[in-house]
């Protein structure tokens, strides 16, 4: 090598450790002037890092606490210690479990809970033979047992004897639907009606 490009080599060497040393300088100031807004942006993201991980722990320690008092309900529904934890850790699985005993009890509870509400709804006017709470239901177009209701409606009103009225209910039962079945069979009954 020449002296030339020795001396090159050293000023390139040179310049490089400059451009790095004034960046660390500008890193420095840059972190100086807003050290304060710095230490209280990592702080305020550790601590919510800790509070969603704590929540997270919470949520899954009431979830298995429900689950459990909701087993021990099922297995023993006169355990009041087990109906209060779940009362206070899970209020729809409360509703449930209360749903749950009174249908063993043969009535049909008040509730929040959409689906169940449908179906406490369904039930009570299976049970009462109500052929307009029956046709309420099953004109509501997310109505789950939709197709069940309009055949019970259909099985009430041929026990009532009013044949073309349960004709034309059993004709709202779509052909793909599971209660398509139960109504062929019904209509079969009725063409000698």
């Amino acid at each position: 090598m020449s002296m030339k490009e020795n001396v090159d080599f050293v000023k390139e060497e040179l310049n490089s450790e400059e451009k790095f040393l004034e960046g660390t300088v500008k890193v420095e100031r840059f972190f100086k002037k807003f050290k304060a807004l710095i230490l209280g942006l990592g702080t305020i993201l550790i601590v919510a890092l800790i509070a969603y991980n704590v929540n997270n722990y919470n949520n899954e320690q009431n979830a298995i606490a429900a689950n459990i008092a909701f087993d021990k309900v099922i297995a023993d529904p006169s355990d009041k210690d087990a109906l209060n934890t779940l009362k206070e850790s899970n209020n729809k699985l409360y509703e449930v479990a209360l749903y749950l005993q009174a249908k063993k009890d043969g009535v049909y509870p008040e509730t929040n809970i959409p689906y169940l509400k449908e179906l406490t709804q369904y039930q009570k006017a299976l049970s009462s033979s109500n052929v307009e709470q029956l046709n309420t239901l099953s004109m509501q177009n997310d109505f789950l047992l939709k197709e069940f209701a309009i055949f019970n409606k259909a099985l009430i009103l041929v026990n009532q004897g009013k044949y073309k009225e349960a004709k034309i209910a059993l004709n709202l039962i779509q052909k793909s639907s599971k209660a398509a079945e139960l109504s062929n069979l019904l209509q079969h009954h009725l063409l000698t009606k």
